[in-house]
């Protein structure tokens, strides 16, 4: 069975979510064991690698540019773990991966935000990419 480009940014969120709680985690086996026990695969997805390598690699761009789309009532401090991973992946799509079009990475945010989070969450994240657009 083939994995969805959906399914691979649900992984790829578990993966951070995973690194974020245990900071000396090598990010190749937390893909490789999320990528087993989530989807029954030998081997990880590449965009999967991609998306976790690269929001780990972009990170303080990422943040940067999120810092300036924020509400001044809000900071990435403020923000839940979840809903920050959520815009990470997000604007990495949108400023680093070129093959996603940019109305694609919001919809899958939204997408992730309805797996993982709540409806005021899925709002905020729709207005904080919305405004990035």
């Amino acid at each position: 069975m083939a994995t969805t480009r959906h399914q691979v940014r649900q992984g790829a969120f578990q993966v951070l979510f995973a690194l974020q709680s245990n900071l000396d985690a090598d990010p190749d086996l937390v893909c490789q064991q999320i990528s087993e026990e989530e989807f029954g695969l030998e081997s990880v997805p590449e965009y999967m690698q991609t998306l976790v390598h690269g929001v780990l690699e972009h990170q303080a761009e990422i943040d940067s540019f999120l810092e300036t789309h924020l509400n001044s009532k809000w900071s990435l401090d403020r923000l839940s773990k979840t809903d920050l991973l959520i815009l990470r992946i997000a604007v990495f799509e949108i400023k680093f991966e070129s093959e996603t079009p940019d109305k694609v990475a919001l919809n899958e945010a939204l997408e992730l935000a309805k797996a993982f989070s709540d409806d005021k969450s899925r709002r905020f994240i729709n207005g904080v990419l919305s405004n990035l657009l």
